[in-house]
């Protein structure tokens, strides 16, 4: 029976010899007729598995291909090889799934990222990718547990939705409506929603945020982990059309408590697969360390990858305001001697390369910003009160870290039904539309805050992949939309 094999991960961490088992994977290499690499997934660990001469015969023999798919029933005996303490001496050998050597993709030798993304139907099967994706499943488990564990309610907010809740605009749109031109049209010329399916104009979601609100408004602490949307034509290693987003919302709480659970969630979930996932960590560190090689001196990362990780583990983060951050960059000497590409001055919308200056030129810790002007930040968040003239500031935070610079973005929610309906206006978000915000607000209003962080950026980090279309199974981006 198929259940009763074991896998190839747990095999190679027993020592005890002499049992009979039956594994099951696909062929990575056959050499002399003798000696086969099997794997199952289960770890980037191959297990030998040594036929003896005249065990089968030769049509069976030729069978076994890079890429083929075995059964094998085989007794656990002591390895004469180096590296691993046992191999599989076998029995009897069947062969499930066959694979023509000379078309199979994926041949013993290095691949490029670029090629690898052209068959990613066949990409899990490579080390790389093997290892990137167990990664993310230890991340997507810790999550869970995580919030499992403060008694957050996790709750499944809608991929359809009526609202923008960054005001940004970039959404993809849900209909069906004919797209010919056919569609029913009102007096003025524009297309008539109230005749689609929803009888209203509708998109794919670009947050959660919004609903988990609402959640949050009965439940106290509540997380959304889904899928999100965003149709900007960025064709960048930091972007993707499809993308996981992981926002949790919470009452009764403020900014500081919003940075305080935010740095014991990061911290926890990388904690949890150094712990569980050391082998695939290790595979990483030492396939980023040889990428690092080939970039001139003043371009290589600080830090090894498993060193990155403890940096953001063990450090308190750092915790400075916005004009805090603006000051320390108009004193540094990358800005005096012009290093920077992009203009610092109060107001703007801080890059990737002033960040990344903070955390690890200036203060070598991962960096908590709160208090950004409130003209580049969403309509929700709260107006700091006492703010000076023209600088007008909202209770919003950004995580940056290492190597990659923002990883959170959260805020205080502004919780005062004036105030809020003020901004609605000043960010022409119209009233009637998002009445059912507002609503939390006059009923039982309380001060509440949360963050979102993109899953696949987090995936990226601990990954030490430098694109982003690496850490999703099957990357969605402009012009782009296969398997």
């Amino acid at each position: 029976m198929f259940n009763k094999r074991i896998k190839v991960k747990e095999l190679l961490q027993t020592e005890i010899t002499g049992q009979e088992v039956i594994v099951m994977g696909w062929v990575r290499t056959f050499r002399n007729n003798q000696f086969i690499a099997l794997n199952d997934g289960s770890t980037n660990n191959n297990l030998q598995v040594v036929v003896a001469l005249g065990l089968l015969n030769e049509d069976t023999l030729k069978r076994i291909t890079t890429g083929a798919s075995i059964k094998v029933k085989g007794e656990v005996v002591p390895s004469l090889g180096k590296g691993q303490k046992i191999e599989l001496k076998a029995i009897a050998i069947e062969i499930l799934g066959d694979s023509d050597a000379e078309k199979y993709p994926l041949q013993p030798k290095k691949h490029s990222l670029e090629f690898l993304r052209e068959i990613a139907h066949l990409r899990f099967r490579t080390n790389t990718f093997g290892a990137v994706f167990r990664v993310r499943h230890a991340l997507a488990f810790a999550i869970h547990k995580f919030f499992n564990e403060k008694e957050f309610v996790y709750l499944h907010t809608p991929i359809i939705t009526a609202s923008d809740a960054e005001g940004a605009g970039e959404m993809f749109r849900v209909t069906t409506l004919p797209i010919d031109g056919t569609a029913p049209k009102k007096e003025d010329g524009s297309i008539d929603f109230n005749e689609d399916f929803f009888g209203k104009s509708t998109n794919l979601t670009v947050s959660g945020q919004l609903e988990a609100e609402l959640g949050a408004m009965a439940f106290s602490e509540v997380y959304t982990f889904g899928p999100t949307f965003r149709a900007e034509n960025s064709n960048t290693t930091r972007h993707l059309a499809e993308f996981w987003m992981i926002e949790p919302e919470v009452a009764f709480a403020d900014i500081e408590d919003n940075m305080n659970l935010a740095e014991a969630f990061i911290q926890y979930i990388i904690s949890y697969v150094m712990e569980h996932n050391k082998e695939d960590l290790e595979f990483l560190d030492a396939r980023l360390a040889e990428e690092e090689k080939q970039k001139p001196q003043n371009e290589r990362q600080e830090f090894g990858l498993i060193e990155k990780l403890k940096f953001v583990v063990d450090n308190k983060f750092e915790r400075i305001t916005y004009t805090e951050a603006i000051e320390i960059l108009l004193n540094s000497p990358a800005y005096k001697k012009k290093k920077f590409k992009y203009d610092v001055q109060w107001g703007i919308d801080m890059q990737s390369e002033h960040e990344r200056y903070l955390v690890e030129k200036h203060f070598k810790k991962p960096v908590i910003v709160i208090n950004y002007p409130a003209a580049i930040k969403a309509f929700y968040m709260r107006l700091n009160e006492g703010c000076e003239t023209g600088r007008e500031t909202v209770a919003a935070m950004d995580i940056l870290a290492p190597g990659i610079g923002e990883i959170v973005g959260g805020s205080q929610r502004e919780e005062r039904y004036d105030v809020l309906l003020n901004k609605m206006k000043q960010f022409n978000i119209p009233e009637k539309e998002m009445f059912w915000y507002l609503d939390t607000r006059k009923f039982g209003t309380v001060p509440h805050a949360g963050f979102g962080l993109g899953f696949e950026r987090m995936v990226q980090f601990v990954t030490g992949m430098t694109n982003i279309r690496d850490v999703i199974p099957f990357a969605r981006t402009p012009k782009n939309c296969e398997f």
